[in-house]
C-alpha cells in the first residue's frame, strides 16, 4: 500500500516537473515571440495598435512573475488529471474508435462551449468589489494589456480557472486530441485577446461571424471598463446578461482611446 503510494506520488511529481517545463517554455515563447513580432517589427507601420502608451517594462515584470505561480498551479492540476487516467479515474480515452471519429469534433466544440460559460460567471464573480482584489486583481495591475498578461493570475483564481479541466475530465468523455487542441486554442487565444492590437477590420465585429467572437478589442474594453466583456471566447453571455458593450459593434478603433 504505502509502496504504491509513494510510486503515484513520485509520478505526479515527475508529470508535475514535466509539465511546469512545457507550460512556462510555450508562455514565454508565445508571449516573447507575439511581443517581439507585433512591439518591435510591426509597432512602426501597424495602424490598429490598441494601446494608448508603449507598455512598461516593470510592469511586464510583474506579468510574468504571476505567470510562473500560475505556471506551478497549472501544472499541478495537468499532473493531477494524468494521476487520474491512471488511476481509471476519468473519462479520457486513446482509442477515437470508442465513440467514433464524430465525437471528436463534438467534444471539442462542447469543451469550448463549457469553458466559455464557465470562464464568464467565475470572472464576472471575480469582479465582485469584496473580491477582486483577493481573487483577480493580480491580471489588471498592469493596466494596459499586453501578451504577457495572458496567463497572469492571482493563484487562488489559477486553481480555480485550472480546477474546470480537472472537473470537465471526471464528467465528459474525452480523447486527447480535443482536449490538448483545447488548451492550445485557449492559450493562443488569451494571448490574442491581450495583445493590444487588432488584427481584424472593424467591420468583421459587425458581421454575422465576428459579431459572435471576442478578440484583443472587445478585451482592450474589459481592461478598460471592468463591469463590461466578461467572456472568453464568445459574446453570447455578454449578450444575453447585458454586460456587452452597447457601442461595441459600431465603434472605431480609434474612438475606443477617447471614450473609455
Amino acid at each position: 500500500m504505502l509502496k504504491n503510494l509513494f510510486l503515484i506520488l513520485n509520478k505526479l511529481t515527475l508529470d508535475w516537473l514535466a509539465f511546469f517545463g512545457i507550460i512556462i517554455s510555450r508562455y514565454f515563447l508565445i508571449c516573447g515571440g507575439t511581443h517581439l513580432v507585433f512591439y518591435f517589427f510591426l509597432n512602426s507601420f501597424f495602424k490598429l495598435n490598441l494601446q494608448i502608451k508603449p507598455p512598461l517594462w516593470n510592469k511586464i515584470k510583474k506579468d510574468m512573475e504571476l505567470s510562473l505561480f500560475c505556471a506551478i498551479i497549472f501544472a499541478f492540476h495537468g499532473a493531477l488529471i494524468v494521476t487520474g487516467y491512471d488511476l481509471g479515474f476519468t473519462g479520457l480515452y486513446t482509442s477515437i474508435n470508442k465513440y467514433g471519429w464524430w465525437y471528436l469534433g463534438v467534444s471539442f466544440v462542447i469543451l469550448l462551449v463549457l469553458q466559455d460559460a464557465y470562464f464568464y460567471f467565475m470572472h464576472r464573480f471575480f469582479h465582485h468589489p469584496r473580491l477582486f482584489k483577493k481573487l483577480h486583481y493580480g491580471h489588471h495591475r498592469s493596466g494596459e494589456p499586453t501578451p504577457w498578461t495572458s496567463f497572469a493570475f492571482d493563484p487562488l483564481e489559477a486553481i480555480i480557472q485550472a480546477m474546470f479541466f480537472v472537473c470537465i475530465v471526471l464528467i465528459l468523455p474525452l480523447h486527447y486530441i480535443p482536449l490538448l487542441a483545447a488548451l492550445i486554442v485557449m492559450s493562443v487565444w488569451a494571448v490574442f485577446n491581450h495583445i493590444g492590437f487588432e488584427l481584424f477590420p472593424s467591420s468583421f465585429y459587425s458581421n454575422w461571424l465576428g459579431k459572435w467572437f471576442i478578440g484583443s478589442k472587445h478585451h482592450l474594453i474589459h481592461h478598460r471598463k471592468y463591469t463590461l466583456h466578461y467572456g472568453l471566447y464568445f459574446t453570447f453571455w455578454d449578450k444575453l446578461l447585458g454586460t456587452q458593450d452597447a457601442n461595441y459593434e459600431n465603434e472605431k478603433l480609434v474612438s475606443i482611446k477617447k471614450k473609455i
